[in-house]
């Protein structure tokens, strides 16, 4: 891991097609954002992924959409800084284990809901090792 872990960062939930094919983080600190980014997910699905239920009084959500990506892989997030006004995390690829680099490996675009106590720090997000 390329900084602290983050004790407090719970996964809500996953899926493998987010129909996002470029790496984007995103912190969601309301309802209304989370149900946009859901529309735009459940687009070519039916039904549509139900979306998750966040306490937005206390909790905010991180969403991590990997882009295209060739095999099974997640993301590892740490936190490398932290001031009084911003907060900034490190997203690593991790390989899923028993998964090696291989031609035959479905083509996935994941993504992955996270949720933590709610802050009004600026997160900024770095790829590391990608």
């Amino acid at each position: 891991m390329a900084g602290e872990k983050m004790e407090e960062l719970v996964l809500v939930t996953n899926d493998g097609y987010s129909g996002i094919a470029q790496f984007d983080v995103m912190a969601i600190r309301d309802t209304k954002s989370l149900n946009k980014f859901y529309s735009q997910i459940n687009k070519t699905r039916k039904p549509g992924l139900p979306v998750p239920m966040i306490d937005f009084s206390h909790e905010m959500a991180i969403v991590v959409c990997m882009g295209e990506q060739q095999g099974l892989v997640e993301p590892l997030l740490s936190k490398i800084n932290e001031t009084n006004e911003e907060l900034t995390v490190a997203v690593e690829l991790s390989k899923v284990d028993g998964q090696e680099k291989n031609e035959d490996a479905p083509i996935s675009y994941p993504f992955y809901l996270y949720k933590m106590p709610a802050s009004s720090k600026t997160l900024n997000f770095q790829k590391v090792g990608w």
